[in-house]
């Protein structure tokens, strides 16, 4: 934990010598935002993220913005009492990184996005640790059998996710639609999937490379800042076929971890919530929907919350 809290000073550290426009936040995910019973699978998440504005000479392009992430995911079992390996519908799971990425935001309204991950898998992600002392602090009972969990891995991930505006005839100040294709590929997943993204605004829409929805709310012009504004709806529903997951089959070097599971490859996702801006404030809260994951009989779908603040920097 401490080395976290290092990093992350020196993160902010970076931030602030930077003389370019930039925004600093974090992703807070849990399954408590969605229902204070319901707490399975990926049981929580917290990320941290700097992103800053690029110079940019390309006619075809609005925008290019880098952005740097740190963070952690956690996983268990349906039940906090699975000491006995058999009570397991899912590997206890941890997972921390580091991440760094490019963003192309083009005129058209289309995005392309790039990132690259460094990471552990297992007891070296200390999700253990970071759950039992949440559970500590806010009072809830103690969850059993991380003896079971995955075995120690190193993660090298990359993602690509791209986003495109259509049905333009249907499209107007108030409501748009993007088809939007993402994979990932690495030593802890690897898999594909695809949807419709769309955004019904609260009030007047924002081109898709000023808004905050894949992160573009970042302008050289400080004027801008206080021109604009936002509050819209978006849904997205998708479907992800996924090849390989290292937080339930385990390495792809070894079998050495005591519980993994096969997967469901052919998966329903859907996501949806509200994103806000105002001045230097980004905001936004989402409930997301996982169908089953895990082939085997007890393993369900599931659902959690994510919560997002950022603060721009200008």
């Amino acid at each position: 934990m401490q080395k976290k809290i290092v990093l992350f000073l020196l993160l902010t550290a970076t931030v602030f010598a930077q003389k370019k426009p930039k925004e600093v936040g974090f992703i807070s995910d849990n399954d408590l935002y969605t229902s204070t019973v319901y707490d399975k699978y990926y049981t929580n998440g917290l990320e941290f993220f700097y992103r800053y504005l690029n110079a940019n000479a390309n006619e075809k392009i609005e925008k290019k913005i880098t952005e740097f992430r740190f963070g952690q995911y956690v996983y268990n079992p349906q039940t906090r009492l699975a000491d006995n390996i058999n009570r397991n519908d899912r590997p206890f799971a941890g997972y921390l990184f580091a991440e760094v990425g490019r963003n192309f935001f083009y005129k058209s309204e289309s995005v392309l996005k790039t990132n690259f991950q460094l990471g552990l898998v297992g007891p070296n992600a200390f999700a253990k640790e970071t759950q039992r002392s949440f559970h500590y602090v806010f009072g809830y009972k103690r969850v059993y059998g991380w003896q079971n969990q995955i075995k120690n891995a190193l993660s090298l991930q990359t993602n690509w996710l791209y986003s495109k505006k259509i049905m333009s005839g249907f499209s107007n100040q108030t409501i748009d639609f993007q088809v939007q294709s993402e994979a990932n590929v690495g030593t802890v997943w690897n898999g594909i999937a695809i949807g419709i993204m769309a955004r019904i605004g609260l009030k007047k829409l924002l081109p898709i490379y000023d808004t905050n929805l894949h992160g573009a709310s970042l302008n050289e012009d400080v004027s801008i800042y206080k021109n604009q504004s936002e509050f819209y709806f978006y849904i997205n529903p998708n479907c992800n076929y996924q090849l390989y997951d290292a937080t339930i089959q385990g390495s792809l070097f070894n079998n050495n971890s005591p519980v993994t599971f096969d997967l469901v490859p052919f998966r329903f996702q859907g996501e949806a919530g509200f994103k806000y801006r105002k001045n230097h404030w980004n905001a936004s809260y989402s409930f997301l929907y996982r169908s089953k994951e895990v082939d085997n009989r007890a393993n369900k779908s599931y659902f959690y919350g994510s919560i997002a603040i950022g603060y721009l920097l200008y």
